[in-house]
């Protein structure tokens, strides 16, 4: 099957595979192995695993401020 890559380097999963995955919306695993690009479902059960997660990627509670108030500024200029 094929996914298209958007310009803003995202890619949607066909249904068809994430059929294959029941339960798992929004968590993948990315990895680089020999030139491809390998995407794991991560079934997240608990919010230990989550934050564990997101120190692993670096990301701090600022990031994530930022993150809310640019999400708010873009809501507010759609309404």
């Amino acid at each position: 099957m094929l996914a298209k890559l958007s310009s803003k380097s995202q890619i949607t999963i066909p249904a068809a595979i994430m059929d294959q995955f029941p339960g798992n919306e929004y968590i993948m695993d990315v990895t680089v192995e020999d030139g491809r690009i390998i995407l794991t479902p991560v079934q997240a059960t608990s919010a230990d695993e989550v934050r564990a997660q997101i120190a692993k990627l670096g990301i701090t509670e600022a990031d994530v401020a930022d993150a809310v108030k640019l999400a708010r500024q873009q809501h507010r200029k759609r309404i």
